[in-house]
């Protein structure tokens, strides 16, 4: 990676850190802060997700696992809810780099789409309906709750992104760096009692 791509990675993970801005938002940030131009090219996100993880390693090894648990804990919780549309959970709760300021990103693969909407309304739960790129680069549905999160004591956002059952075949297939993008109930509850599995 080149020194610039390096710079604008290092300043992108702090963002991500520290004020739980996402990787695409953070890089544009970075490019800004740094005065550089607004054409210059971006790091990958893979490159952001190492910044991230050194920038943890450096200023947050004693709060970031406990924060870690906490968010896993707290999906755990959500996707025994939602149980019966086969939840995969996803993202930087997933891959071991969320901090307190990390949102939850939860997949569901569901037979009917609007059903995971209704069981939120039926259970009286307030989301908020939105449109967000998902996995495959494709529009899907994502319904947006803030739920409380009684081990960092504060409201944390669950993303529920809205998937047709196919769509799990592809979900599960190793990333570039060869680990599984997103893990079912099964494979979180494993995280929970060995971090490292």
């Amino acid at each position: 990676m080149d020194t610039l791509k390096s710079e604008i990675s290092a300043v992108a993970a702090r963002m991500v850190v520290e004020d739980g801005q996402e990787y695409g938002p953070a890089k544009r940030r970075a490019v800004k802060q740094l005065g550089l131009p607004g054409r210059t090219a971006l790091p990958g996100n893979d490159e952001i997700e190492d910044a991230v993880v050194e920038y943890i390693a450096l200023f947050c090894a004693e709060t970031q696992p406990g924060e870690l648990l906490a968010l896993r804990r707290l999906a755990v919780v959500w996707m025994e809810r939602m149980a019966a549309f086969r939840p995969h959970l996803g993202g930087a709760v997933w891959h071991g780099t969320a901090t307190r300021l990390t949102d939850i990103y939860l997949q569901l693969f569901c037979d009917d789409c609007k059903s995971a909407e209704i069981a939120l309304i039926d259970h009286q739960v307030d989301y908020v309906p939105r449109t967000v790129t998902g996995f495959n680069g494709d529009s899907v549905e994502a319904l947006s709750v803030h739920a409380f999160c009684a081990d960092l004591n504060e409201e944390v956002g669950v993303h529920l992104l809205i998937y047709d059952l196919d769509d799990v075949r592809g979900a599960l297939k190793p990333d570039v760096k060869g680990r599984t993008p997103r893990g079912d109930l099964v494979a979180v509850r494993r995280l929970l009692h060995d971090p490292q599995s």
